[in-house]
């Protein structure tokens, strides 16, 4: 049935509203109450239901606007030439058909060529230089006019504010687009240390950007670790004219402008197809949020005579990837038992497609992120999950709270045991008072720990088999898992005579380990995979470590007081000296590594890897440099000593690059192992 005028009019107006409003909450208020897919689902019905009744498209519809109006604090800026925005598109054959359109467009002898980028989460901003000095920075606000935050973008260390001079002289003006944002690292960082002091966090890197960015006081933005990509030249006065988009990204390095070395040249649609399939399976390790790929014709003159439809350019379009971001209702808040008997809150949700998976849990970390957020059982809540990153719920739309919602109370009791819970003194998570012995929950996620990967490494032995042997009483310690028999494994559910022997098998195989290894496996507070390296290679062997009383434990590299008084505690106590001991009388075993009574080789550097590495698995090589005394960390900064960078490389290399930090392949690792490993 077609719908009635009224009926059409109502629902443009009722659309045009809502966007409208949410642009506000997004753009200007930096509060946004829906998850950005939201957004565009509104937005697109609005441009769909406009294209099919253009009588009754407005002037002041949000579909003539690109973004939002500008905040009234900052001085207003009209762009010289308007900052579009970007059709998009998220389907292999949704590209197929904007590629047959440009074709169809241009002369049968045109050859296209295009040039792809990744779609930074970012905020989007153009710079003004004369004389090849930063005289203006503006947001692009509604496309054509923004806001003058010159002072504010002044303040970021990789825009500069004085071109460098190449072969090719500086116009004399010229205006440069790029992107702004937080890397995630520094998000992360930033909001870590705002919980520590007990200030408001940020909501995501992009939200985080903008606020920074539009700060009144610029010695804000120059606390926040902003940074930036061009992506394009704007417009430019002088002789130079660029042939292609990459040939301008290229000028715009020589000029010390940062550009993303991801940007590539493809010469069809299998390569444009491959490219952005190829960017998504790496999204998690560029270091920054993306939601796309951007592609474009390469051809400048190509560009021009595309030209441009309702102030979307024709010869560019985002290939937009899964949300990672969603708004969806807290059913509940349940509690988790951790193997330190950690209390976790855990959101139960109602399913949300987000991040290219449907969510039903996040995590709310502990009780005092609980009381910051101020979160209700009824509540609507925004849920982020980027990669294989837990889902965890980043804030709370009040202005949705039910007249019912229900506040969330800590557990007097643990949930899987009965026990008392209790909360030590400066410490923000409560634990259950019971040790794993009495507790089953901490029981299975002790025993999950000690045969995952960076563990004993125990394959087969799984969440759910592991459920199955506690609760069948099969399994109390670690130590009875070496135990078991093909019988009584046989009983138990999805488990035949074959599973049974191959994981009897493992079992075995598994008993030899290293010292390391072994230590992680134990579940010590606070004693990650680099801290029972350092404890290893310090002590040599078991009797040295248990022998070792606090202070001694400090000597041990990254060792503080506090990971020391966990470490002396944990060998002090009866319980755990049995379970070491039945575990060597089970037949783990490990060689001895000599005491060290020298510094390690590689000791105090820090090092990173990124890229394939092709003849070493990336945790062998890990591992190996641990051995020698390095760090190796996730990210690269002015401390890292050195980068091991494979094929696939791509913004460690560039930041290493940036801050002139050496550079060396596989083959120069495997180098430095053949030199070092032998000196004993």
């Amino acid at each position: 049935m077609t719908p009635k005028t009224s009926e059409v009019r109502q629902r443009l107006d009722d659309l045009r509203a809502l966007v409208r409003y949410h642009n506000h909450r997004y753009h200007v208020l930096d509060s946004p109450e829906i998850a950005d897919a939201e957004y565009d689902a509104l937005y697109d019905e609005l441009v769909r239901l406009e294209a099919a009744h253009p009588r009754f498209v407005a002037e002041d519809s949000p579909t003539q606007r690109v973004g939002a109006a500008p905040l009234s604090e900052f001085r207003s800026v009209i762009h010289e030439r308007p900052m579009l925005s970007l059709d998009k598109c998220s389907t292999h054959d949704e590209l197929a058909d904007w590629i047959e359109r440009c074709h169809g467009r241009l002369g049968p002898d045109d050859e296209l060529r295009f040039a792809c980028e990744p779609k930074i989460d970012g905020v989007a901003v153009a710079l003004v230089y004369e004389g090849g000095r930063l005289v203006l920075a503006a947001t692009r606000g509604d496309g054509e006019t923004g806001e003058d935050v010159t002072a504010n973008v002044r303040t970021i260390r990789s825009v500069p504010l004085r071109l460098s001079a190449t072969d090719i002289e500086v116009p004399s003006r010229l205006e440069v687009r790029g992107e702004i944002y937080l890397p995630v690292a520094d998000f992360e960082t930033f909001n870590e240390q705002a919980r520590q002091r007990g200030d408001k966090t940020l909501v995501n890197p992009r939200n985080g950007a903008a606020g920074s960015l539009r700060q009144l006081d610029p010695r804000i933005t120059a606390g926040r670790p902003l940074t930036m990509y061009c992506y394009s030249i704007g417009w430019v006065e002088g002789d130079w004219r660029p042939q292609t988009h990459m040939d301008a990204l290229q000028r715009l390095q020589g000029w010390g402008f940062r550009t993303n070395p991801e940007a590539s040249e493809v010469s069809d649609l299998a390569g444009c197809k491959r490219y952005a399939d190829e960017l998504l399976a790496r999204r998690d390790e560029l270091g920054y949020d993306i939601d796309g790929a951007v592609i474009k014709v390469n051809s400048l003159d190509q560009q021009r005579r595309l030209g441009v439809v309702t102030r979307k350019p024709r010869w560019a379009i985002a290939f937009k990837y899964p949300a990672e971001e969603a708004t969806t209702l807290l059913l509940d808040v349940a509690f988790q038992v951790g193997r330190t008997g950690a209390i976790t809150p855990v959101a139960r949700l109602e399913p949300v497609f987000v991040g290219g998976v449907t969510v039903s849990n996040a995590t709310l970390h502990n009780m005092d992120e609980v009381v910051r957020l101020g979160i209700r059982v009824g509540d609507t809540v925004m849920v982020r999950r980027a990669g294989d990153v837990i889902p965890q719920v980043v804030t709370v739309i009040k202005t949705k709270r039910p007249k019912q919602a229900a506040a969330v109370k800590l557990p007097d009791a643990c949930p899987s045991c009965g026990s008392p819970i209790v909360r030590i003194e400066d410490e923000a998570v409560a634990r259950c008072a019971a040790g794993q012995e009495l507790c089953p929950a901490q029981r299975k996620e002790g025993l999950c720990h000690f045969a995952s990967r960076l563990a004993l490494d125990i394959e087969g032995l799984g969440d759910k088999l592991i459920d199955q042997l506690v609760d069948t009483d099969l399994v109390k310690t670690a130590a009875d898992l070496f135990g078991l028999d093909r019988d009584a494994l046989v009983g138990l559910e999805r488990m035949g005579p074959k599973s049974a022997e191959n994981l009897l098998a493992a079992l075995d195989t598994s008993k030899k380990t290293t010292f390391a290894r072994f230590l992680y496996a134990l579940g010590i507070r606070e004693v990650g995979e680099a801290t029972a390296q350092n404890l290893a290679q310090h002590f040599g062997d078991m009797r040295n470590l248990q022998r070792a009383t606090a202070e001694g434990l400090e000597e041990v590299p990254d060792v503080g007081p506090i990971v020391a008084g966990n470490i002396h505690r944990f060998f002090q106590t009866a319980e755990n000296q049995r379970a070491v001991k039945r575990l060597v009388d089970a037949g783990v075993c490990w060689e001895p590594l000599p005491r060290r009574e020298r510094t390690l080789p590689l000791a105090g550097q820090t090092w990173v890897l990124t890229g394939t590495l092709q003849t070493l698995t990336r945790d062998a090589a890990k591992a190996r440099l641990m051995a020698l005394g390095a760090k190796v960390a996730g990210a690269v900064s002015k401390k890292t000593r050195q980068v091991v960078a494979g094929p696939g490389a791509g913004s460690k290399l560039a930041k290493a690059e940036a801050l002139g930090v050496p550079v060396m392949d596989e083959a120069g690792l495997l180098e430095v192992f053949n030199e070092q490993e032998g000196l004993d």
